[in-house]
């Protein structure tokens, strides 16, 4: 028999004072690997010796003087193996996780590829949720390329009709005009329609040309994070939200710095002829309908969310299984709420909002 699980940390009441729930965790599903491994260019992985590195943004496949490739990260089984992610869950205090695909999805396949693999990975996805008796859920995945809205809406009925995939993951390119592109209206409908939740994820990152050498870090840090504070402003200024304000949006990474510089937008919207009349209600009005992960480590950063957009619709995140991942650094920006604050974070408020089936 194994030995027993054990957990990394000791936990008290204020750090974790209910099991949790992780909205923001990802897996690079076994299929999904299987095609990355077969690939040349990027995305792919990239396997020498014991160690396997993958590749996902651009300039990472630079090959060396010795015709190797030494960029990307490395990662381990954590990466696509459920057990290690159910192990990762025991070890930090995290009862059920809603799974999505990690970046970059399916952005660089042809129309027809993506929507036959969609279909595949939910399946995969829905199979490994109902097997693990309460532990998984899941964000679908999307078609989302060139010329594919008809294939992603089908697949939206799809993951509606599985049980426990409560809404889909989108990056920010849509089918390569951003998500403020009008052949997208049909897809923010038929959500709104279906009550699926639309997960939010930033991946091609924003001035990325003024980061240096420094590795991941401000890719991650900023580049992502104003890649989605500038895609969520254009699908407000769009009308996406006054036109559809039933829709259920999820923002990675705390909104980006959406909390922070929502005044400052309302202020700039107003006073610039171009967008003074184009909403009835100021931007900030539209992002405080939207849900945001409590995924930004201290305490501030989570004072200001909530503060903002009402602990209501704030949900813990972890961004497991990418190295940034910090757990307690989440539980611990969360530690001077009250007990009764804390729960919805930690659990409560994703089953209300995502309807998670068994967990009301």
């Amino acid at each position: 028999a194994p030995a027993p699980l054990r957990l990394a940390r000791s936990f008290t009441r204020a750090d974790a004072p209910t099991m949790s729930i992780d909205v923001h965790t990802h897996g690079y599903f076994p299929r999904y690997m299987k095609m990355l491994r077969e690939r040349k260019d990027i995305p792919r992985v990239v396997t020498k010796g014991d160690e396997d590195r993958l590749l996902i943004i651009p300039g990472e496949d630079v090959e060396q003087e010795d015709g190797s490739v030494a960029g990307g990260r490395v990662i381990g089984p954590e990466y696509h193996n459920l057990d290690e992610k159910l192990k990762w869950m025991d070890a930090h205090n995290i009862q059920s996780s809603v799974i999505s695909l990690a970046n970059p999805w399916l952005d660089f396949m042809a129309a027809d590829e993506a929507a036959s693999f969609a279909t595949l990975l939910n399946g995969d996805l829905q199979t490994s949720c109902v097997e693990s008796q309460g532990r998984i859920f899941g964000f679908g995945t999307l078609p989302l390329v060139e010329n594919n809205v008809n294939a992603c809406l089908g697949e939206m009925d799809r993951i509606h009709s599985n049980s426990h995939l409560v809404g889909f993951i989108l990056g920010t390119r849509g089918m390569g005009n951003g998500l403020d592109d009008p052949a997208l209206e049909p897809i923010w409908e038929k959500a709104a329609a279906l009550g699926l939740t639309v997960f939010l994820h930033p991946h091609y990152g924003v001035g990325m040309e003024h980061f240096g050498n420094a590795g991941h870090a401000l890719v991650l840090g900023l580049g992502f994070t104003f890649e989605t504070t500038t895609m969520v402003s254009r699908m407000v200024l769009s009308g996406i939200f006054e036109r559809h304000p039933n829709l259920k949006v999820l923002l990675a990474h705390s909104g980006g710095t959406l909390p922070f510089l929502a005044g400052r937008l309302d202020s700039c919207v107003k006073n610039d002829p171009h967008t003074a009349n184009r909403l009835p209600k100021a931007p900030s009005e539209y992002l405080r309908n939207l849900y945001y992960d409590a995924c930004c480590y201290h305490k501030a950063a989570l004072d200001c969310t909530i503060s903002f957009a009402d602990p209501d619709r704030v949900m813990f995140g972890t961004d497991h299984p990418f190295s940034i991942a910090d757990p307690q650094a989440v539980y611990d920006s969360m530690s001077h709420l009250s007990e009764e604050t804390r729960n919805g974070l930690l659990r409560d408020n994703a089953v209300k909002i995502l309807g998670l089936p068994g967990m009301q």
